[in-house]
């Protein structure tokens, strides 16, 4: 007997854990300076985000309210042109065109730290409650034992 499958149930081996951090590949933005590796990764994005350059410019301008060409993208994705390095509001509105958080993660990885998602922010926090609840916990047993049962 062959059983119909319902195609409203969701299968536990189809579950992907979701992608809470997201990076670039190190071998692909790998250099000696950061300016190298920061026009690496901007390389990467403009080749992966799905959308042509002019598209992308064109975005930014509008984000901007002045004008940011294709040459401009060409030479913020280029190691070898030192003299064009992006600046910040110019990288904000590349975020805002391409959508992608590998940007604010390569800046925020070199310092130990990482970007999620907001929605995941309460669970964080639990878990900081948690640990400190546990510190306050051995702390108390500590004492407790210090004090030998006098309380």
């Amino acid at each position: 007997m062959s059983r119909k499958t319902d195609p409203r149930q969701l299968s536990l081996l189809d579950w992907e854990l979701p992608l809470v951090v997201t990076g670039y590949d190190p071998m692909l933005v790998r250099g000696n300076s950061f300016g190298f590796r920061l026009s690496r990764a901007i390389s990467v994005t403009l080749e992966e985000c799905g959308k042509p350059r002019p598209e992308i410019a064109e975005h930014m301008s509008d984000i901007l309210g002045r004008s940011v060409t294709i040459n401009m993208l060409n030479a913020y994705a280029s190691g070898q042109r030192e003299d064009h390095q992006i600046s910040v509001p110019r990288f904000d509105a590349l975020i805002g065109a391409t959508q992608d958080r590998r940007f604010v993660e390569f800046l925020a990885e070199s310092r130990g730290w990482t970007v999620i998602d907001r929605s995941y922010l309460p669970m964080i926090e639990l878990a900081a409650v948690a640990e400190q609840k546990k510190k306050l916990t051995r702390m108390e047993m500590g004492l407790r034992r210090q004090l030998g049962g006098r309380l």
